[in-house]
């Protein structure tokens, strides 16, 4: 018999015996081989699981990574300057309208002045064709330009108010005079001076510092960081009757926008609260709890209709109508679909019926319609339940990370249908909250430009009461420096109804 390697039966073995030794080595070999199999197909199958979690994990950080304010709630300002962006970023399509001043819009070109401060001649001092003098020569035309200059910062105008006291000549009695309201100290500036500054801190969104430095060099004031701050926070003060009458304007609106967005503040994390309308605006402090919601005295006991994202914090306002705002669904819809677009098809479906329902919810504003017909309505709502069973189908028997987000977002857009199609069933209610989005924004670029951290809790309220102000007043026409001049000459301006006539 051949000998085998490694066997070794021992000497003077029958033949039959030597068989049987052999066949039980080689079985002992075999299943010693066999588990050996086994442990490694059970390694094999965790290696594949890990790199299946791993693989799950590696995309979901892409995804992250490659969220911007198309596929999430970030600002335009957060995308990098330095990715490029895809021709279809938004799932709301061109408008077809070309970049630049549209059809109908009002010019802002520079316009000749018909009564120039100074004229200055250009005569020719000789002739191109000869060389002889021109002077006394007639003229034969005149071509006029004109360049438009910003004159010097000019002294200040100082104003002395003597307050005299005099002696009755009947019973020698001392009277004294009394001077206009509003000039109480020995040296003090007056209402444009800090106008001007406060218009430069809180409606230019220019640092504290900085804003003072701007005074002296545009205006000729010499004031001081200090001094500016304290102009931000006495306007803030002088604004009492306006947040109390505009807080009064918005609960008579039919519609009301209202969003949040946090802040940094004395090295901590706060929420400014944003309530307005296109005529309106009011911002407040707070955190993100119901409670702060409440503080601004305008969305508690609200009856009309609040267009919101879709923040939870909102659901205890049960005296109003919800609707939530289509660019915030389009976000998430756009997200979940760029990640998987064949598994995650139903999301560009649904977002096909919410931009069809918009464009049928246009066209019907457009033309005066009370609202659309019937047998729209029937067809919105059939392509969006059929897309939201497709999304749950889909995604309901797979445990991926991802599928367990269209889980939810397909569920989410199931339970809150009637708010989600709100500016279809009620023309009155627009597809966005954009209106709130863009008042409230100043607040992410006043902290931008100061270093990205509000330095005290009471400089970020003042900032939100007077940028309602300017807010408010720029939507009816008023200029900031106009409407701070008026703010600390006489009082604040108040908006005379919730919307123009």
């Amino acid at each position: 018999m051949e000998e085998l390697p490694g066997f070794d039966p021992g000497p003077g073995l029958p033949p039959l015996a030597r068989l049987g030794a052999v066949n039980a080595w080689l079985r002992e070999r075999l299943e010693a081989k066999d588990a050996q199999l086994a442990a490694a197909g059970l390694a094999l199958e965790s290696a594949r699981r890990q790199i299946a979690v791993l693989g799950e994990r590696v995309a979901e950080l892409e995804r992250r990574l490659g969220r911007d304010s198309s596929t999430s709630s970030r600002p335009p300002s957060s995308d990098s300057p330095y990715v490029k962006r895809p021709r279809d970023r938004s799932l709301r399509g061109r408008s077809g309208r070309r970049p630049g001043k549209q059809p109908g819009a009002p010019s802002a070109a520079l316009r000749r002045s018909p009564r120039p401060d100074e004229t200055v001649v250009c005569v020719p001092s000789a002739c191109g064709g000869c060389g002889a003098s021109l002077a006394g020569a007639r003229v034969a035309g005149v071509r006029r330009r004109q360049v438009f200059e910003v004159a010097s910062p000019p002294p200040l105008v100082v104003t002395e108010y003597q307050v005299q006291a005099r002696a009755c000549l009947a019973c020698g009695a001392v009277t004294a005079g009394v001077a206009p309201a509003g000039v109480s100290g020995r040296v003090q500036y007056g209402p444009r001076a800090h106008a001007v500054v406060a218009a430069l801190a809180c409606g230019h969104h220019v640092p504290i510092a900085r804003a003072a430095r701007l005074a002296g060099e545009l205006a000729g004031l010499s004031v001081s960081a200090g001094w500016a701050a304290g102009v931000r926070r006495k306007a803030a003060a002088r604004l009492g009757p306006f947040t109390d009458h505009v807080r009064g304007l918005l609960g008579q609106a039919g519609v009301l926008y209202a969003d949040e967005t946090p802040a940094r503040a004395a090295g901590g994390l706060r929420y400014v609260h944003a309530a307005c309308t296109p005529h309106l605006t009011a911002l407040h402090t707070g955190d993100r709890s119901a409670a702060a919601i409440d503080a601004g005295r305008v969305l508690p006991g609200y009856a009309g209709t609040i267009m919101r994202d879709g923040y939870s914090g909102y659901g205890h306002l049960t005296s109003a109508v919800h609707a939530w705002c289509g660019a915030h669904s389009l976000r998430d819809l756009r997200e979940l679909y760029t990640a998987d677009p064949h598994g995650q098809a139903w999301a560009r479906a649904m977002a096909d019926v919410l931009l069809a329902a918009n464009a049928a919810a246009g066209a019907a504003r457009a033309a005066g319609l009370p609202g659309l017909t019937p047998g729209q309505l029937a067809g919105i709502r059939a392509g969006y339940q059929l897309a939201v069973d497709n999304g749950i189908h889909d995604n309901a028997a797979r445990s991926a990370k991802l599928c367990r987000d269209g889980l939810r977002l397909a569920r989410r857009f199931a339970a809150s249908q009637d708010m989600i199609l709100r500016f279809a069933t009620d023309l009155a209610v627009g597809f966005t909250s954009n209106q709130a989005e863009r008042d409230i924004r100043p607040v992410k670029v006043a902290q931008r430009t100061a270093g990205g951290c509000w330095r005290t809790l009471d400089g970020l309220a003042d900032f939100a009461i007077v940028q309602s102000y300017l807010s408010t007043a720029a939507k009816w026409g008023i200029t900031t420096l106009d409407a701070l001049t008026q703010l600390f000459t006489t009082g604040p301006w108040l908006p005379p109804a919730t919307a123009p006539p």
